[in-house]
């Protein structure tokens, strides 16, 4: 019989993760209009709390209404012009989707590729970024198709020599592993809410630095897009004196978004970052007992979501299926090139524990005998 309980499903898939009652009780708030100015006092504290969390003194700093794929569309969209350049690091899935998306807004993409499981070679991304002078030079800090944490080492620098934005993906990372918007010089940078953050799926942060802005201020033509236009929506997220009215807010997941990042806030990044490297270390440590090895080299490794090797002669879909059937949790299979071969598992927000882990290597002891 198949396990429908939201409550007894351990979620250590890729995302989303399981949330706090803090967050399940925000998320059942009697509701606000979209425009009262009880709600837009809410937002205002999501605003600030976030830019807390991307270490960011960037005024734009909110979340898009709508899942972290569209915060990838809307820097991109609003950003990039056809016959641009961009410069894309592909080591994996979502790196590999920007440049798509890059390519379907009529951008010229210069790749810089690395072998899935491993991060873009800096050298060579900051070479190509000084030989193509791109508007943007794009890289993916927390690949969640394979579990690398991407080095951020003089990217910025080398952007703003040659008059470049730095474009990060930090979807897997932000508040699960060190994430510094303003240290490293990026300046157009999107998350998801559904991973290290602790919310349910449903919003992307965003935040846009004022050379961004400036950039973007000199468009040759108006954002091709009603949704993302990012000046329609600074009037309703950010007009002072007076809103204008864009779309209706997902209202609840504005209340939830707050209360994961007073979490966040409450527990302090630095002992966030920690547990979930505790986390990720005790993992990798209990299952190499079952013959799953790394994916990723130590340096370069995603801790809220880890990648393993299978056993040789593992059966991948059948063990996933009783681990979910069976047992109530859930663990992420591979993509592309790895699909079958590895498992992604994650430890994101609260799931980040050594009892999240005892409990997978419980479960799995019964599905392989």
């Amino acid at each position: 019989m198949v396990n429908t309980t939201v409550s007894e499903t351990l979620l250590l898939g890729p995302g989303p993760c399981n949330v706090s009652e803090n967050v399940l009780e925000a998320l059942s708030r009697p509701l606000f209009g979209h425009l009262d100015p009880r709600f837009l006092g809410v937002m205002e504290s999501v605003k600030s709390q976030l830019r807390i969390v991307f270490d960011t003194e960037n005024s734009v700093t909110f979340p898009i209404s709508a899942t972290g794929s569209a915060g990838m569309e809307f820097l991109l969209v609003n950003f990039l012009e056809p016959g641009d350049t961009i410069v894309v690091g592909v080591n994996g899935v979502f790196g590999g989707r920007v440049a798509a998306l890059s390519e379907k807004l009529g951008a010229r993409v210069v790749k810089v590729e690395q072998e899935w499981g491993r991060a873009i070679d800096l050298d060579e991304f900051r070479d190509t970024i000084r030989r193509e002078s791109p508007k943007i030079a794009a890289l993916v800090n927390g690949e969640t198709s394979t579990g690398v944490y991407q080095p951020m080492n003089g990217v910025g620098d080398v952007c703003r020599e040659a008059g470049a934005l730095l474009f990060m993906d930090c979807v897997t990372s932000l508040a699960g592993m060190p994430v510094h918007v303003d240290e490293w010089g990026a300046d157009i940078v999107f998350s998801g809410t559904q991973k290290c953050l602790g919310v349910p799926p449903g919003l992307a942060p965003v935040t846009v630095s004022p050379r961004a802005l400036e950039v973007y201020r000199n468009r040759s033509k108006p954002t091709p897009s009603f949704y993302l236009d990012l000046d329609a929506l600074l009037a309703y997220v950010d007009g002072e004196g007076g809103r204008s009215y864009h779309h209706t807010a997902p209202i609840s997941m504005v209340f939830a978004l707050d209360a994961g990042l007073k979490e966040i806030l409450d527990e302090g990044l630095e002992s966030r970052w920690s547990r979930h490297a505790r986390g990720a270390e005790y993992l990798r440590s209990e299952l190499a007992a079952f013959g799953f090895e790394p994916v990723v080299p130590e340096g370069e490794r995603l801790n809220p979501l880890t990648t393993l090797y299978l056993p040789d002669g593992f059966n991948d879909a059948e063990a996933r299926s009783k681990l979910l059937m069976e047992h109530g949790i859930e663990v992420g299979a591979g993509l592309g090139p790895l699909a079958g071969k590895i498992w992604r598992i994650g430890l994101m927000a609260g799931n980040a524990s050594e009892s999240s882990v005892d409990r997978l290597t419980e479960a799995l002891k019964s599905v392989l005998s």
